[in-house]
């Protein structure tokens, strides 16, 4: 049963929520006083899981706290169709190995945030592989390809004489078919899922089941504060990133974006944080963000580092080592080679802004060569000794 009363049920799930469809539906499903059947898909696309991702599995988090039943829907069948939300062209569909592949890092990654006792976790392949083409064709009944047109995705493709696919038209459908399956009493997305959401309230109803309560959670900016947080942006941070890593990439983020990621990624009372200098402030939360994925001593071992580095100008006790051996080095080499920075795009774009120091000297041109000992900093928190 679930342990809180309705209203503070209702302020704990709509702290960062954009829209609830409707919130008069949900007070009434919570007072049926029973546990509730709260689903969120994820596609195995990526096989990372970063802080934006974590948004909807925080908010699947205090619903099991709550004591409802959240079941963690694996579109392992729809992620070989891929979504088509946000793209600008048709895309590339995965082999059933690449999305089992991807399937298991997550399962392993969000028992992080969730409590891995409590959680359902379910295969869309279960129920659509099981299907007849004639099955799957009866789906098609329920949406007009007028209605699949106005999404704004498509629309946007359309007016470029860009291509649709007809298994992309079928992916809301086979969405909202999971909340059929599941029984869902309310599914959770980003607020670019609110057709595909919407879909499944349909049909449900025309299934005969109670129609899904739908919340919609806001895209989390990554550390640039524009883009969504991508790892193909390079502005991510991954929950599986190094504790110091984690902590600088947290640093490195606006002042303005800061409340939002209170308000997204923690369960920080907003009022006190609202009264805490910036500079405080920025320090705890990438303090409590360490923490939750870390561990507390970590989390506290990394912040007195940091000050220390960037505070008192020190430089960080155990840094990283690259040897340089025979062959010549250039900087583009090293970064790549030291695992500094992952994509040599990356590196580029870094070098360009003059992000890269080699004992205080910036380095500008991505093929100088590095023949000398000495310390590279990388960006506004890594340093790399360099060796012979």
């Amino acid at each position: 049963m679930p342990k809180l009363d309705i209203e503070k049920q209702l302020e704990i799930i709509k702290r960062g929520a954009v829209e609830i469809i409707s919130e008069g539906e949900l007070r009434k499903k919570l007072e049926e006083k029973r546990p509730l059947v709260i689903k969120a898909g994820f596609d195995p696309t990526a096989p990372d899981i970063h802080l934006g991702h974590t948004v909807l599995l925080r908010k699947l988090r205090q619903f099991q706290d709550l004591g409802h039943k959240v079941v963690f829907l694996i579109g392992d069948f729809t992620a070989r169709i891929g979504d088509p939300t946000g793209r600008s062209e048709i895309r590339k569909q995965l082999s059933r190995e690449e999305v089992e592949a991807n399937a298991a890092t997550y399962k392993r990654q969000v028992a992080k945030i969730l409590d891995a006792d409590k959680i359902q976790v379910a295969f869309n392949s279960e129920w659509f592989e099981k299907m007849t083409v004639v099955e799957i064709l009866n789906l098609t009944t329920h949406a007009t390809v007028s209605q699949v047109l106005a999404r704004a995705d498509f629309k946007k493709r359309l007016s470029k004489n860009e291509d649709i696919s007809l298994l992309e038209f079928m992916y809301p459908l086979l969405q909202g078919y999971d909340s059929v399956k599941l029984e869902a009493d309310i599914e959770l997305g980003g607020t670019d899922q609110i057709f595909n959401l919407l879909v499944g309230r349909d049909i449900q109803k025309d299934f005969n089941q109670p129609q899904q309560v739908v919340i919609t959670m806001p895209l989390l900016e990554g550390t640039d504060g524009v883009q969504k947080m991508s790892k193909s942006y390079g502005n991510y941070i991954g929950i599986n990133e190094a504790p110091a890593e984690m902590f600088g990439k947290i640093m490195s983020i606006s002042d303005e974006m800061m409340f939002k990621y209170y308000t997204l990624l923690t369960d920080c009372d907003l009022e006190k944080v609202k009264a805490m200098h910036p500079k405080e402030a920025k320090l705890s939360l990438a303090e409590d963000i360490v923490k939750q994925y870390h561990g507390a001593d970590e989390a506290k071992k990394v912040r007195v580092e940091f000050e220390k580095v960037f505070s008192q100008k020190e430089l960080p006790k155990d840094m990283p080592v690259f040897e340089l051996k025979a062959k010549k080095y250039s900087i583009l080499d090293i970064l790549i080679e030291s695992g500094s920075i992952e994509s040599r795009n990356e590196a580029r774009r870094l070098i360009q802004q003059g992000g890269v120091y080699l004992d205080g000297k910036r380095l500008d041109k991505e093929d100088t060569v590095i023949a000398k000992v000495g310390i590279l900093k990388i960006g506004k928190r890594r340093f790399l000794r360099i060796e012979k």
